[in-house]
């Protein structure tokens, strides 16, 4: 099965979908969307199996360049967000919209003529979009141009007030689609900042706190979450213990309160944020949790939260793994325990309590929990 859920639409297989794979040899196949940085600009290249079509439209208010490409599929792999550290270009995203369109959404600061769009055909097919100065060596990048219309008898006022009209309606409907690109509008999704209170968790060699940092990251991920349409929960919003008993709960109370939070809750997906630790500082990476007896859809999270959280931050992988852990294994939905990196880690310390460091943490744990979802 090629894709395993159109965007927007539950974990049931639909009749489409059930067919995609006897039409799929009429589509094309987008092989890879690949993002570089040079020289004060920015260059996607969507890379696909045979030459393709596609409509553009712009969005304002942030400024979205919005890429539909037609009679098209893309390989499950190249499906994902991307945070862009780039003054010109902040996010692009990439997913299967309907059975035959492959959407590609450009965040972008870049205004109308500072942005190149253009196609190039042959052995290896890619469309190419230039943002700020072409690259050095690059092929000149012209601006896409509009098909010259003749220019039109003047018509009475009523029918220029439809056209208006229908304008304003197909940009409100863009704008709806787009939150369908996540697949993340109306989903529940419960977040447990790990210790609080009087459980610092892990100290790092200069005394940053786990709490802390667990905290910080929940926050901003909330923001990001709630920004893509979501609705968030977390387990604690303060420096405090989640259990109503506080600094007397046992361990078993306290961890017994933050999965009733999601429970109650009913959320879709469970996440406890938390920073790793070892005696050996060498010691590195980010690692992915999920309970030993598991369905796989929790693992399916976990995997897609550390491998879009290792993109992120560059971390060393250090797997998805199964446990035991009492979060993961008493929360009635998917449910995974991500540990960021190691605190103990000089280096990985010092980014987890940067501000630069905490919205990349939490831009990577956004776009694994989209890519979930997508």
């Amino acid at each position: 099965m090629f894709l395993v859920a159109l965007l927007g639409a539950s974990f049931a297989v639909h009749p489409v979908e059930a067919a995609f794979s006897d039409h799929a040899k009429e589509l094309t196949k987008v092989t890879g969307v690949r993002i570089g940085k040079a020289d004060g600009s920015v260059r996607i290249v969507v890379d696909s199996d045979r030459p393709i079509s596609y409509k553009q439209s712009v969005l304002s208010n942030p400024t979205r360049i919005v890429l539909d490409l037609q009679n098209a599929w893309i390989a499950p792999e190249a499906k994902k967000n991307t945070a862009v550290d780039s003054p010109l270009v902040s996010a692009v995203r990439v997913a299967q919209f309907d059975a035959t369109t492959v959407r590609i959404v450009v965040e972008t600061s870049v205004g109308k003529g500072g942005w190149r769009l253009f196609s190039l055909t042959g052995e290896k097919p890619r469309i190419v979009m230039d943002f700020g100065k072409p690259p050095a060596g690059g092929k000149p990048a012209k601006p896409v141009q509009e098909a010259k219309k003749p220019v039109p008898v003047q018509p009475p006022a009523s029918e220029k007030d439809n056209e208006v009209e229908e304008e304003e309606h197909d940009s409100e409907r863009l704008e709806r689609d787009l939150s369908a690109i996540t697949g993340m509008k109306g989903r529940l999704i419960a977040i447990d900042p790990g210790h609080g209170g009087s459980d610092s968790g892990a100290i790092g060699p200069t005394g940053i706190m786990e709490k802390s940092v667990t905290l910080r990251v929940s926050r901003e991920l909330k923001r990001l979450l709630e920004a893509e349409g979501a609705k968030v929960v977390l387990t604690r919003t303060g420096d405090t213990e989640v259990s109503s008993k506080g600094s007397g709960a046992t361990a078993v109370e306290e961890l017994e309160a933050r999965c009733e939070v999601a429970n109650r809750a009913n959320a879709d997906i469970f996440l406890s944020i938390h920073a790793d630790a070892f005696t050996n500082r060498e010691v590195k990476g980010t690692t992915a949790y999920y309970y030993t007896k598991g369905t796989k859809q929790s693992k399916r999270l976990a995997d897609s939260v550390r491998m879009a959280l290792i993109d992120a931050i560059g971390t060393l992988d250090r797997g998805t793994q199964t446990s035991n852990f009492y979060v993961v294994k008493h929360t009635d939905m998917p449910a995974i325990l991500v540990e960021i990196s190691f605190i103990s880690n000089p280096d990985e310390e010092k980014m987890m309590n940067s501000e630069a460091g905490i919205k990349k943490i939490a831009q990577g744990i956004a776009d694994g929990i989209a890519d979930f979802f997508g």
